[in-house]
């Protein structure tokens, strides 16, 4: 029977950085991975056209860049190389003008300037409260809540930054706040784009806050991706590990968390065997699959329960990757090529697919993210091509399609392939000729994802929807909002916790960092208990 210091079950980022945080404190630590391939939705492969590298999930590492939980591991050290597009992220309209976000505040300006005179300006007004409190909104969000030095940080440097004029910005609705600051609709798009990341709607509170943070992230410090493929970025992060002395079982599917008097003892897999755990066992699961699943019902209280009858996924994806034997033909093309592109013509259509996924329609006209991955990284296909991913949202339940009706909501091969037709039209109405330069295409729609990640419920990305009734200390239902459970020594390290999804490391590290904590508490109510008085600080 092994026996570890703590089990981390999966080995996604959130699992990965909190095994190395464990790690580096000298803990014995094994990670359980469900699949053959660590890394969760960090992964990469060969596998869609010979010569190509496609990612199967997630791309583009904002976030992983501005993240101290990553930073801090220096993963670079470990064979990560980042690189960059060009440009960071751009919007083509029918009319043949692009919207681009460039790598400086002032490039980006003297752009959207040229579209609409005035908004170079109102860019620069926007971006300059990020000089002077970005950091620190980073880490106040990333943080375990409540965020206590991080947020008096942001308290201190908030008059510099706008003082109540920012505070009113970031809680009001992406529509009107970018109505309001800009007259085209290129700077609008810009914002729109990043904040669609995630389910907020356009017009409701929080998507502000999504946007003017990916956008300044970009702005900053660009759109990174690894090179070689997303495999690489989780790839520094298994080597880091057991470099350590880090154990990785992959393949070993978890089937239950141990408890006994109260206190996780372990984790027992599908094939019966059971790793012991002395101090902690952390999930990197969704919420859903820890409380009543992972977990028995008796162990849990039933208010808890009770409120995971409530718990709200984020919509379904379709994602579709391409091998292209030469890059996307725009129409027209910009002076700096985006790796990252949002299609969508205005911050009002963004806001109508999100209204009809709310509705259980499936979209007609699908806002897409669309993700040039050679622009950013020439060594993800031969001299000359393009690897290329779309990715769009769909409701998880189907009431009617928007477009021709064709689409029954099964997300069967038949439903996840008309999808795909439907985004590869999108593309060509921009892209004129597009289809005659596609050699191989993959279609993952929501059963393929799940199936890829268990965590990826329905094609959920992000551990359950971003919404504001969803996040802080309600999530991932209402009186939690931090990584312990009702389970001593067991917390959720996976992105159903606060502060929900992206790849960033952050409920990693503060699951890790609560087991800590709880261990050193732990440790010194023991040594009181004999009457030693050599207590560690």
């Amino acid at each position: 029977m092994p026996v570890s210091d703590a089990v981390v079950i999966g080995s996604g980022p959130n699992g990965l950085v909190a095994a190395n945080l464990l790690a580096d404190q000298g803990w014995d630590v094994t990670v359980l991975e469900a699949q053959q391939t660590a890394g969760g939705a960090v992964r990469s492969a060969s596998d869609v056209h010979d010569g190509f590298i496609h990612d199967t999930f997630s791309s583009f590492y904002p976030l992983g860049v501005a993240s101290p939980a990553i930073r801090g591991l220096q993963l670079e050290r470990h064979g990560l190389e980042w690189v960059n597009a060009p440009a960071v992220a751009g919007t083509p309209f029918m009319s043949g003008e692009w919207a681009v976000m460039h790598r400086t505040p002032e490039e980006t300006a003297a752009a959207l300037d040229a579209l609409a005179p005035g908004d170079g300006q109102a860019w620069l007004d926007v971006c300059a409260g990020w000089q002077k409190i970005g950091d620190s909104v980073v880490a106040a969000l990333l943080d375990p809540f409540p965020p206590v030095r991080s947020g008096a940080r942001v308290a201190a440097k908030l008059p510099g930054a706008g003082g109540i004029d920012f505070v009113r910005m970031m809680l009001s609705p992406l529509q009107s706040m970018a109505g309001q600051r800009f007259k085209g609709n290129g700077a609008q798009m810009l914002l729109a784009g990043n904040a669609a990341h995630a389910d907020i709607p356009m017009d409701a509170p929080g998507s502000t806050i999504m946007a003017w943070l990916l956008a300044m992230i970009g702005q900053h410090l660009g759109y990174p991706v690894p090179k070689g493929g997303a495999g690489m970025f989780s790839g520094a992060m298994v080597r880091r590990f057991t470099s350590e002395g880090g154990d990785l079982r992959v393949g070993h599917h978890a089937r239950r968390v141990l408890v006994r008097d109260g206190r996780a003892t372990g984790v027992e897999t599908d094939d019966g065997q059971v790793f012991t755990a002395r101090r902690a066992v952390l999930a990197d699961v969704s919420a859903p699959a820890l409380y009543g699943g992972l977990v028995p019902t008796e162990e849990l209280p039933s208010r808890l329960l009770r409120r995971m009858k409530r718990f709200e996924w984020d919509p379904g994806t379709v994602k579709v990757d391409f091998a292209l034997s030469g890059p996307v033909p725009w129409a027209t093309t910009p002076d700096a090529a985006p790796g990252t592109v949002h299609i969508a013509e205005s911050i009002d259509e963004i806001r109508q697919n999100g209204a009809h996924l709310a509705a259980g329609a499936v979209p007609a006209t699908p806002f897409l993210l669309c993700g040039q991955m050679a622009v950013a990284d020439p060594s993800r296909a031969p001299q000359g091509g393009e690897s290329l991913w779309l990715y769009t949202h769909v409701p998880h339940h189907t009431t009617s399609d928007a477009g021709d009706g064709t689409i029954t909501g099964r997300w069967d091969r038949d439903d996840t392939e008309r999808m795909a037709d439907r985004m590869q039209a999108r593309v060509e109405a921009y892209a004129p000729g597009f289809g005659d330069r596609v050699l191989s295409r993959r279609v993952l729609g929501p059963r393929e994802l799940e199936g890829r990640d268990e965590n990826l419920v329905g094609g959920s990305v992000n551990g359950g929807t971003a919404g504001l009734h969803q996040q802080l200390i309600f999530r991932p239902v209402p009186g939690l909002g931090r990584p312990e459970t009702p389970v001593k020594g067991l917390y959720l390290a996976s992105a159903s916790a606060h502060p929900g999804g992206g790849v960033h490391g952050a409920c990693g590290s503060n699951a890790a960092r609560a087991a800590l904590a709880h261990d050193r508490v732990r440790a010194a109510r023991s040594l009181m208990a004999t009457g030693r008085k050599d207590i560690p600080a």
